[in-house]
Parts: structure tokens; C-alpha cells; sequence
């Protein structure tokens, strides 16, 4: 694990965003789905640790939004929604957390359709499938499952729309989204040596950095949080952020307090005053916010799939560039 392997696999991503795509094309990775389900389910569970929770977290959302009684759990939940023929879990695996995985699952195999995302045909996880759904993620080089989780998001976002999830973004063509947020990806890479550094000097603190985002994309900063914590392993932490101004602002008052707004919540202005009233400062990702160090906009960020998919990137490089400075 190393910095160039991080980079070298974000060098990867719209590659592998656009293999996606393509395969989507030509296959539907769920087409068996309804020959396992005699209606539509009543409960959606879906397991994941690490950044895989964090995936299934923001596609539990967009179900509900559309009724479906949809929940993210922790792998090593002791309860949930009851197994049975009304209940369709769906597990995520990036590589981790298999033992939690499994002890999961034994609950709910050959009671529950299991639907299980994973690139290892013969990992452990796999052969509870009834539905085997590959990442196509490509050979995760770092450790870190960078490429992992943005494939996984994609495709529980298109399992979504299939259990009719609205359409948030500018199309309902998932393959489209997906197209757009590899030229964004391409467009943050390609010019990372420009921003980067900047952002990086702006967020120096020794108390770490935070990273700030709208309920519906929290995981785009749980993701760039975990992303610092397991490369440079630093500290790095999430909040949404308008609970930000109830809960997280009072450790401005206390320390160096250097934060990424990944922008589009009706409270950035209102965490943007309260921190900068703490002396504190923040890089705003997305969008234009008053009193940033550093603006940063990228292809298409306006759209929310487009955001949601191409944002944790931001954290990523950042992570990718603090890890090289550190000499590991």
C-alpha cells in the first residue's frame, strides 16, 4: 500500500466507470431478480462495512423515497428486518469485514432472495448469492477499494431504479450518469496538480480535517473521511451539514478547524459563517460558497447522480497527496 498505488488506482476510475456502462449496455445485472421475488419486497436490507455501508446508506435513501421500506445496516447487526420471503437483502462486499458478512447472512439464506455486489467469485460472501452481481471494478491496488465503492453505488443506484426509486440526476440513463462522471473523475485528475496542493495547504491543520455534506450524499464525505484515515492515516471525520451547526461547530471553537464542504445543502452559508466566525476555514467542492480558500468545480456538478458519483474523489486525491508528503 502506497501513495502512487492510490493514485495510480484514481487514475483508474473512469476507466472502470466506463466499463461499467458498457456492460450495463449490453446486460442487466439483475435481470433474475423478479423469477426470486413473487412481489415486490416490503423491506430491502443492505449490509456493508467500511465504505460499503456507506454506499448502501445513500441507496437505502433513493428507495425510500419512492415507499420502499429500505435500510442500511452494519454487517454486525444483531437484528433487523425479519428474514423471509417479503425481505430481499442485499450485500455489498469490497473485501472486508467477511466474517461480519457471513454471520449476517446465515441469517437470511434460503429464507431471503440475497443479491450480493462482489468482485471475488470465490470470496466467502459470493456463495450465499442467489444473484451475483460483479463490481467490475478493476484490480484494487492500494487497499484502499476506492474503485470498489464508486462501482458498488452505481450499481445498487441502478437496483434502485429498478425497484422504482426516483430519478434524481439530469437522466434516468444510468449509463449516461455514469459517462458524465468519468469525464468528471478525468477533470479533477488531470487537474489535480493545479488544485490539489492548494487545497491541501488551505486545509492544513494538526487536528485533522472534516468533511461536510448534504444528508442524501453523506457518504461522499464518509467516504473521503475513510479514504485520509486509511492511506496518510490521519485524523478526518464526517458530519452532515446542517446537523453540523448543532453538533460539530463547537470543536471550531476548540481547535484548528479546516473542513471540505461538498456543496448543495440549503445550510452551506450557514456552516461557511459559523466556521469562518471561529477562525476556521474550508475548501467548498461543487459549487461556489463565500468565504472558501479554494472553490472547486468540476464537469457536470451540478447534477446530483453526477456529484454523488464523482465528489469522494476530492478526499481521495487529497488522501493520495498527504500520504505522499508523509514518505510512506
Amino acid at each position: 500500500m502506497t501513495a502512487e498505488l492510490l493514485s495510480a488506482d484514481l487514475a483508474g476510475k473512469p476507466a472502470a466507470l466506463t466499463a461499467l456502462a458498457d456492460r450495463l449496455a449490453r446486460r442487466d445485472p439483475y435481470a433474475a431478480l423478479p423469477s426470486l421475488l413473487d412481489d415486490e419486497p416490503a423491506g430491502v436490507l443492505l449490509l456493508g462495512t467500511g465504505g460499503a455501508r456507506y454506499a448502501c446508506e445513500a441507496a437505502a435513501e433513493r428507495m425510500r423515497r419512492a415507499g420502499i421500506g429500505a435500510v442500511a445496516e452494519y454487517a454486525s447487526t444483531t437484528a433487523s428486518l425479519p428474514p423471509g420471503p417479503d425481505t430481499l437483502v442485499v450485500a455489498v462486499s469490497l473485501g472486508s469485514g467477511l466474517r461480519e458478512m457471513c454471520t449476517a447472512l446465515d441469517r437470511y439464506v434460503e429464507r431471503s432472495a440475497i443479491i450480493v455486489l462482489c468482485d471475488d467469485p470465490d470470496s466467502p460472501v459470493a456463495r450465499y448469492a442467489d444473484v451475483l452481481v460483479p463490481l467490475l471494478s478493476g484490480r484494487d491496488r492500494s487497499g484502499l477499494a476506492c474503485g470498489g465503492y464508486m462501482n458498488a453505488l452505481a450499481l445498487l443506484l441502478l437496483l434502485g431504479h429498478q425497484l422504482g426509486a426516483p430519478v434524481v440526476g439530469a437522466t434516468a440513463d444510468l449509463g449516461q450518469t455514469l459517462r458524465r462522471s468519468a469525464n468528471a473523475i478525468s477533470d479533477l485528475v488531470e487537474r489535480a496538480p493545479g488544485w490539489v496542493p492548494e487545497a491541501a495547504k488551505a486545509l492544513d491543520s494538526p487536528d485533522g480535517v472534516h468533511f461536510i455534506a448534504p444528508a442524501e450524499r453523506l457518504c461522499s464525505a464518509r467516504q473521503a473521511a475513510l479514504a485520509v484515515r486509511q492511506g496518510p492515516v490521519l485524523a478526518a471525520h464526517a458530519a452532515e451539514s446542517a446537523e453540523w451547526s448543532h453538533t460539530g461547530r463547537h470543536l471550531a471553537a476548540i481547535s484548528d478547524y479546516r473542513a471540505v464542504l461538498f456543496t448543495g445543502s440549503h445550510y452551506d452559508d450557514r456552516v461557511a459563517e459559523h466556521l469562518l466566525q471561529l477562525r476556521g476555514a474550508f475548501v467548498a467542492v461543487g459549487g461556489e460558497v463565500a468565504g472558501a480558500e479554494v472553490n472547486l468545480r468540476y464537469l457536470g456538478d451540478t447534477d446530483p447522480d453526477v456529484r454523488l458519483l464523482t465528489e469522494p474523489v476530492t478526499g481521495e486525491l487529497l488522501a493520495a497527496h498527504w500520504w505522499a508528503e508523509r514518505g510512506v
